[in-house]
């Protein structure tokens, strides 16, 4: 039961402190409660980081089928205070356990709960006399802002255009709450278009029925509610049916190709979050790159191009951290992560996994050892078929051209020598098989990447990756990483990479059960 909570919650057993254990104090259920904490969480921990173990029936007594709840309010409370409370009368550990086969401490004495690089957790136990057992997995809430004297910030500033999201369980309803809401923005001039679509986003249900008013100003809100409300197409207004999607959202972070020049310029001027965070970013990236970050995006005169990979993949590297702040302050925040190639290192910054400091040196260094070192020697190409049919359409060019990304069941990327790929080029086509140059000069995701390994593991040995506060999963394997972006062992800067899939491929993360899938990048 156990292994299961932290399989679903994706977490190993160092990440949770402390268990609030049923601890009922009789001869055989105690025994048989702490023997299955010490082979679960007293497994794999270090010494001095013990799992910590109290019980609020000490305290209060049995409270029958409240017990589980009391167990949760005492957790709640404690991480609250940042202390593990004590459990009373408590003289020594019962001797009919072997407390030496695994790191698990009895409370005794009431100890301070500190603050760590990731959210404070805890277990609590709860067992029913009819069988109904239950472990549940507390996690500490993130900090928020205490509430000012003056108006909350918004994500966005007022004057640019914002989208006004309805929902119903059906058309009548739909276009009824579009007449509704245009009476009430016509009888209330001192709201705004951005103070409506906030709340429509923050305090609405999501119902079937659905429709957006792009508008970027009241008199275009006016006319389109307007339009929805009597049933007629106007532009700037969407209509659909959503489908249900069961399940917890993910934040997928794609590698080198989604970029465009001036991307995330207007929203520099438009959304402070972001703005705040791509300045953060380029405080990280500039020393490093030797260019400012704000120059390229807003194609300042002199800057240096999105051709150059590593020009391309810094930036790129911004703009999804950047996003997806922006989307956590307007109340989307992720269960999970996944990243491709270049977009692991994104991933794992938005983790927790690296810091922004770290993460920026990674993709800094990674980008200029290939820009020095593979450019101009190899290329990629996209081709619409199989991997079983690309195999066989590669094999004349065994060692020279390799599977570099499985994209889906019928689109395969390979990589290799510049000569060889241009062999393969009217190979296919005389096959009937569709192919595509993508416009880059070096082989990601082939034996080419090796040629910069020794130097990247020299230059990023200081990187040291940690236990991130999101899970972060792998594309190549489908498994948990655990902090490891990008790379094997502690190193997260990649040498030969298996073909990579996508997150849009069939496989899926194991043990989750996440149904959104939201694509941090520039389009």
């Amino acid at each position: 039961m156990i292994r299961r909570a932290l399989a679903n919650a994706g977490l190993g057993v160092s990440d949770v402190d402390v268990v609030e254990a049923h601890g009922t104090g009789t001869p055989l259920g105690d025994p048989i409660e702490a023997e299955a904490l010490l082979a679960t969480y007293g497994q794999g921990r270090k010494t001095d980081e013990p799992l910590w173990l109290g019980s609020v029936k000490s305290n209060i007594g049995h409270t029958q089928a409240a017990a589980g709840v009391a167990g949760v309010i005492k957790m709640v409370m404690a991480m609250r205070h940042g202390v593990l409370p004590r459990t009373l009368r408590v003289d020594e550990p019962t001797p009919q356990v072997d407390w030496t086969a695994g790191a698990v401490e009895l409370l005794t004495e009431a100890r301070p709960w500190p603050e760590l690089d990731r959210p404070r957790r805890a277990g609590v136990s709860s067992f029913g006399v009819s069988g109904t057992n239950a472990h549940v997995i507390l996690e500490q809430a993130p900090e928020t802002a205490p509430p000012g004297d003056g108006p909350t910030p918004g994500v966005l500033r007022g004057g640019g255009i914002v989208p006004l999201a309805l929902s119903a369980r059906g058309r009548a309803g739909l276009a009824g709450q579009a007449r509704n809401l245009a009476s009430y923005l016509g009888g209330h001039p001192d709201v705004t278009a951005l103070d409506a679509a906030r709340s429509l986003t923050r305090t609405r249900s999501l119902l079937p029925e659905r429709a957006v008013v792009v508008a970027g100003d009241r008199a275009e809100a006016l006319a389109g509610l307007e339009a929805l409300g009597k049933g007629e197409p106007a532009p700037g207004v969407v209509t659909g049916a959503g489908g249900s999607v069961n399940g917890r959202k993910v934040f997928v972070f794609p590698g080198q190709g989604a970029q465009w020049a001036g991307m995330g310029a207007d929203l520099l001027d438009t959304a402070p979050v972001f703005a705040a965070r791509m300045e953060e970013c380029a405080k990280a990236l500039d020393p490093l790159t030797g260019w400012s970050l704000f120059d390229v995006i807003r194609q300042a005169e002199g800057a240096p191009s999105l051709d150059a990979v590593d020009v391309v993949q810094p930036v790129s590297f911004a703009v999804m951290v950047s996003l997806a702040a922006l989307w956590q302050a307007s109340g989307v925040v992720p269960e999970a992560v996944v990243g491709h190639s270049q977009g692991e290192i994104a991933a794992a910054c938005v983790a927790g996994a690296l810091t922004l400091e770290d993460a920026a040196t990674v993709v800094a260094l990674r980008s200029r050892a290939i820009a020095t070192t593979l450019s101009g020697r190899g290329g990629m190409a996209s081709i619409a078929a199989d991997a079983d049919r690309v195999a066989e359409l590669i094999e004349r060019w065994p060692g020279e051209i390799e599977i570099a990304a499985v994209n889906g069941p019928a689109s395969i990327v390979v990589a290799g020598g510049r000569e060889s790929l241009r062999e393969l080029v009217p190979h296919c086509e005389q096959s009937g098989v569709r192919i595509r140059e993508i416009p880059v000069d070096y082989a990601s995701h082939s034996v080419h990447v090796e040629a910069v390994e020794s130097e990247l593991r020299t230059t990023l040995a200081r990187i040291a990756p940690r236990s991130g506060a999101v899970p972060f999963y792998s594309t190549v394997t489908g498994g948990r990483r655990h902090g490891h972006p990008e790379g094997r062992d502690r190193n997260p800067a990649p040498g030969r990479e298996r073909p990579a899939p996508l997150p849009g491929s069939p496989r899926r993360p194991p043990h989750t059960r996440h149904g959104r899938r939201l694509e941090r990048r520039p389009r």
